[in-house]
C-alpha cells in the first residue's frame, strides 16, 4: 500500500509540475505582450509642449526735437545714457545740447557697441595683435586685438577740402599735448601721429557731428586717452625705422553733400552695419603686408619705442 501511495503522489507533482510548465510560456507571452503596449503607449503620448522665448526687440530710431527731448525724465543734463546718444549722432556732450533735433533709439539696454557699426569679432583679422580702423563712411572707428573688438565708437575725420585719405597707415609719435602746425590756436591733446610728413594723427578734438577737421581723426577726450596708451609707437634706431607701430585703416569715402550716412537708420537700423564680408574685402589687400610688419617687430624682441612727448 505503501508503494501504491508514494506510486500516486509521484504521478500528481508530474502532473502539476507539467501543468506549470505548460503556463510558463504563456505567462511570458502576456507579459511581453502588456510591456510592449505600455511602450507604445508611452510613445503616443504628446511631447510636453515647450513655449519658445521671445526675440529681444530689434533697435530702431527716430528724430526727437531737443526741446521734446528736454522735458522728458532724462535729458542731456547727466542723462545715463549720454554715451549711446552722442555715439549714435557722432557728436561729443557738449556739441549734443546744441543740436536741434537729435536721433535716438527705442530702447537703451543694451551695451554701446550694439548701437555703432563695427562686429564684436573680426575673423580675417584674427593674426593680428593689435589693429586700428577708421571708417570716413561710417564716422566711426574699431580697435581690434587678435580679432576681437576692444573698443569702437564715433570720429570726426576731414572736411571735402582738407579730407582724410583712405589708405593703410601705421602709428608713428605720440604726444600728451601739442601744437597744431597749421593753427597755432588748435590744441591737440592725446596726440598720435600716423602721417610724419602729411600731418595727419588721431587725437581729441570736438565732435561736430560731421567730417570738420584738417585730415585728422577727432575723438572724444575718453577715447583717444585710451587709444594713446593702447596703440604701439614705432621703434627707431639711430634715426631710423625698424619697425612701424600698431597699423591704422582709413577706409571708404565720405558722401559730402548728401544727408548724414547715419540718418539711414531710422528706414533700416542695420543701414550702418559692417559685415564680416565687408571687413575680408577691406583688408584683402593689405593683410601680408601688415603681417610682415608685424613679424618684422616681433623679431626685434625687447626693442622700445621712444618716450612720447
Amino acid at each position: 500500500m505503501r508503494l501504491i501511495f508514494q506510486s500516486i503522489a509521484l504521478s500528481c507533482l508530474c502532473m502539476i509540475s507539467a501543468c506549470n510548465n505548460d503556463q510558463e510560456p504563456a505567462r511570458k507571452a502576456e507579459d511581453n505582450r502588456q510591456a510592449t503596449d505600455t511602450t507604445a503607449k508611452a510613445e503616443q503620448k504628446p511631447a510636453k509642449e515647450t513655449i519658445a522665448e521671445k526675440p529681444a526687440a530689434e533697435i530702431s530710431y527716430s528724430f526727437i526735437k531737443k526741446k521734446d527731448w528736454q522735458g522728458q525724465k532724462d535729458s542731456f543734463e547727466g542723462a545715463r545714457h549720454l554715451d549711446i546718444l552722442i555715439a549714435i549722432n557722432r557728436v561729443d556732450s557738449s556739441t549734443i545740447k546744441r543740436l536741434d533735433s537729435i536721433l535716438v533709439p527705442n530702447r537703451y539696454d543694451l551695451p554701446l557697441n550694439a548701437y555703432m557699426p563695427f562686429p564684436e569679432t573680426a575673423e580675417v583679422l584674427k593674426p593680428v595683435k593689435k589693429i586700428l580702423i577708421f571708417s570716413n563712411l561710417h564716422q566711426a572707428f574699431a580697435a581690434y586685438e587678435y580679432g576681437k573688438l576692444v573698443i569702437q565708437g564715433q570720429t570726426n575725420t576731414g572736411t571735402k577740402a582738407n579730407p582724410t585719405p583712405p589708405k593703410l597707415y601705421y602709428c608713428n609719435w605720440k604726444a600728451k599735448r601739442s601744437v597744431s602746425t597749421v593753427n597755432s590756436s588748435w590744441i591737440l591733446n592725446w596726440n598720435f601721429n600716423v602721417s610724419n610728413f602729411g600731418g595727419i594723427g588721431f587725437h581729441q578734438y570736438a565732435l561736430p557731428g560731421y567730417p570738420a577737421s584738417h585730415s585728422c581723426m577727432r575723438l572724444q577726450r575718453s577715447d583717444a586717452f585710451f587709444l594713446y596708451n593702447w596703440a604701439e609707437q614705432w621703434i627707431m634706431q639711430n634715426d631710423q625705422v625698424v619697425a612701424n607701430g600698431t597699423p591704422v585703416l582709413l577706409y571708404s569715402e565720405y558722401p559730402f553733400g548728401k544727408p548724414r550716412p547715419w540718418f539711414a537708420l531710422i528706414q533700416d537700423p542695420k543701414a550702418m552695419t559692417i559685415t564680416q564680408e565687408m571687413l575680408n574685402d577691406m583688408f584683402k589687400a593689405y593683410l601680408p603686408e601688415i603681417l610682415e610688419k608685424q613679424k618684422a617687430r616681433e623679431a626685434l624682441g625687447t626693442a622700445t619705442a621712444p618716450e612720447p612727448v
